[in-house]
């Protein structure tokens, strides 16, 4: 389909462009940031309401909505955001600080004797794991560490900073920072 002809100056030739010719003309940056990826996380969230709907699972379904609005808010958030996070970087990272928050939320509930709630924070944590990439064992993340040590030439606890900048750089989303950091200072100190 061809576009429509639009006079570029009054009292010249006409031009028509399709889209594709179009699209050389224009910048490529621009182009790129209006093409939509598809959100692979996400559509994953919402097939699993679906499915905890249609299967009548009360706890799920309460789980899988409490992500799904916690999402909402942080695309909110990214709105006003100087630099906006790719989407499935932006579940995944909303996911772990979930999953933090489950994780301290059932210690203090069992140190209170409040098993009950500690239990459906469980169920929750249950949920919020199944939709996040499978993290790294301790033995796995020891390996990641001393690679990145000897590729920095870090040695000491002044490193430190670098080291655990290159670890999330490159394991962010299968690491939990906390644990790595205390292994990171093992190692280096």
């Amino acid at each position: 389909m061809r576009a429509k002809s639009l006079p570029l100056v009054t009292g010249r030739a006409r031009v028509n462009l399709s889209k594709r010719d179009l699209s050389r003309y224009l910048d490529p940056l621009l182009i790129q940031s209006t093409r939509k990826v598809p959100p692979m996380l996400r559509d994953d969230l919402r097939q699993a309401q679906i499915t905890a709907m249609k299967a009548g699972e009360k706890d799920r379904l309460a789980a899988v909505r409490l992500i799904l609005a916690r999402l909402k808010d942080r695309d909110i958030e990214q709105r006003t955001a100087a630099k906006p996070m790719e989407d499935d970087a932006l579940v995944i990272d909303t996911l772990q600080k979930m999953a933090k928050q489950r994780r301290e939320s059932i210690e203090l509930y069992e140190k209170g004797g409040r098993e009950e709630l500690a239990a459906i924070e469980r169920g929750e944590l249950a949920v919020i794991e199944e939709f996040m990439p499978r993290q790294m064992d301790e033995a796995e993340t020891r390996a990641a560490i001393e690679a990145i040590k000897a590729e920095l030439g870090a040695s000491g606890i002044k490193d430190m900073g670098r080291v655990m900048a290159e670890l999330k750089a490159r394991h962010g989303a299968m690491l939990d920072m906390g644990k790595a950091s205390a292994l990171v200072k093992e190692a280096l100190g």
